[in-house]
């Protein structure tokens, strides 16, 4: 498929909002429909973020301006470009900066953003391999690395994963087997223990015991690490028990914004708290995460079973399942 002129037209998720009217749905639009940038993307795959969630309900708090194209992951191949560094047929990706938030996102057949939020796709990897992984696969990527950056080793003890079935606890339960952790895997889903066994988990812990009806400011020291992008009660009960000189990773907030914590575990155990952004992640940086990241997923052989494919059009009913909380890995969205 190609685009050649702006009568062209294409496919696109739109969120409208214009008083108490708000819709969500497939529309068509024109290329001088999509914002400036340099780089126009022939989008090949997306994936559905727990902010695209948020983008498609009316009080969100993501969308900065109507109508708005939702999307913050993009995979597919240069129609036009005014940088240099990037040529026609080119595969490239986009992640995070303001895709999907403040500019037209990925969901969408078409999209032109800044060249600085471009990178190339790594060899070996595929557009829709790229968007398996996505966000949620460099967010856990990045959240193990700044862990062992912090000193985290495997014969330091277990790390818990909370979270575990979504797509940032797939893809940490996955990297951290893989390189010779042991892994508690945080769930309320009894029907999705096997699933994370799958992936390498060798302890399940339900999503309750991390939220008991009262949390001690030290509780048993119980993990090495965490990787959590829930956020929330529980952060409060993992931070007080975490061993001594460990660290907790988070990314999220599904489980709340506010954390009922105290300074014990920092200045009793000199625990951690390390914030994941993959926003703002500098752009200089990027390539090679993704380069490290893609090959260390590919490598477990996990890719297809945490990532299923939808159309376009049934972006709105999974986009409300991932904010319930129902939603296991990845989804895909084939444009």
């Amino acid at each position: 498929m190609s685009w050649k002129s702006e009568s062209d037209t294409f496919q696109a998720l739109v969120v409208e909002k214009e008083g108490e009217r708000f819709e969500v749905g497939v529309k068509t639009l024109r290329i001088e429909d999509l914002p400036a940038g340099d780089v126009l993307i022939h989008v090949a795959f997306s994936g559905v973020n727990y902010k695209d969630g948020l983008a498609c309900i009316p009080n969100g708090g993501i969308v900065r301006s109507y109508p708005h194209v939702p999307g913050i992951d993009l995979a597919g191949f240069v129609v036009q470009s005014a940088d240099a560094r990037f040529q026609a047929g080119q595969a490239v990706l986009v992640t995070g900066f303001d895709l999907g938030v403040a500019h037209f996102g990925g969901l969408s057949e078409l999209a032109r953003v800044p060249a600085e939020w471009v990178v190339p796709l790594p060899a070996g990897l595929e557009p829709y391999e790229a968007m398996t992984i996505g966000t949620a696969g460099l967010t856990a990527a990045m959240s193990v690395d700044r862990l062992e950056k912090n000193g985290l080793r495997p014969e330091h003890g277990p790390v818990l994963v909370t979270g575990a079935t979504g797509g940032v606890g797939s893809f940490a339960v996955a990297l951290l087997a893989a390189k010779g952790y042991r892994v508690a895997a945080a769930t309320g889903k009894a029907a999705e223990h096997d699933y994370l066994r799958s992936l390498g988990a060798q302890e399940i812990i339900g999503r309750s015991e991390l939220s008991p009806e009262a949390i001690r400011p030290l509780e048993k020291q119980r993990w090495a690490a965490a990787v959590d992008p829930v956020g929330g009660r529980s952060l409060a009960y993992i931070l007080a028990s975490v061993r001594y000189g460990g660290a907790v990773a988070v990314s999220g907030l599904t489980g709340g914004g506010e954390i009922p914590a105290t300074v014990h575990p920092f200045i009793l155990r000199g625990v951690s708290l390390l914030g994941i952004d993959s926003v703002q992640y500098p752009a200089e940086l990027r390539y090679e995460l993704w380069e490290r990241t893609a090959a260390a997923l590919k490598s477990t052989g996990h890719l297809e079973r945490i990532a299923r494919r939808i159309r376009l059009d049934e972006v709105p009913g999974y986009a409300a399942e991932i904010l319930k909380g129902r939603m296991r890995g990845r989804v895909i969205v084939e444009l």
